[in-house]
């Protein structure tokens, strides 16, 4: 990162705590119990006002709202959203796209999976941004059931109710379901 955008983004977060605290007053005329939530929330949204929460799973979003209020309160630390429910339709272009760039589907699903097999799709999955908020959800995430999945996708985490294995990558699930001999729908939470 260049330095003047390390600035510019060490900037962009003092901007977003201070708004915060500003708007708790506000938050607490809306709901006294939860304001901080709420400003948290209010601020991440102008600081990231392209992330859509709409489509998550209602439990994928309760945690994903929960975690990134502690992130911000307790350790200072900002956690966007860079794509979380996606619909089918979606899913297949981005798939599709990116088996037109590898040249196989192998080694597309390296890296997305089909509609079929995507969180995303089931609205579980969430993706984020930056590497620092990610670093903190991949160290205390799994208290709220996030959890990352995939060795190659360090922004992406999924809500599971149980720990799962982390995988080299998102293609790997049915390549070790095939090894197995057992249908990739039953490898999710199994240990090796």
């Amino acid at each position: 990162m260049t330095r003047s955008l390390e600035i510019r983004v060490r900037v962009l977060a003092v901007v977003t705590r201070l708004v915060a605290v500003l708007l708790v007053p506000v938050a607490w005329c809306r709901a006294p119990g939860h304001a901080r939530f709420l400003a948290c929330q209010w601020a991440l949204g102008m600081r990231f006002p392209a992330e859509d929460l709409r489509g998550l799973a209602p439990e994928a979003l309760a945690a994903f709202t929960r975690a990134r209020a502690e992130a911000f309160w307790r350790d200072r630390q900002l956690i966007g959203l860079t794509s979380g429910y996606r619909d089918p339709v979606e899913q297949y272009q981005i798939f599709t796209k990116e088996v037109r760039r590898t040249g196989s589907v192998a080694a597309a699903r390296r890296r997305v999976l089909p509609p079929e097999e995507s969180s995303h799709v089931r609205g579980l999955a969430i993706d984020v941004r930056p590497t620092e908020g990610a670093r903190w959800l991949e160290q205390h995430g799994g208290r709220y059931g996030l959890y990352r999945v995939y060795d190659n996708e360090w922004w992406h985490f999924e809500y599971r109710t149980v720990p799962p294995v982390r995988l080299p990558h998102p293609g790997a699930r049915r390549a070790r379901a095939a090894d197995d001999g057992c249908p990739p729908m039953y490898m999710q939470g199994r240990r090796p």
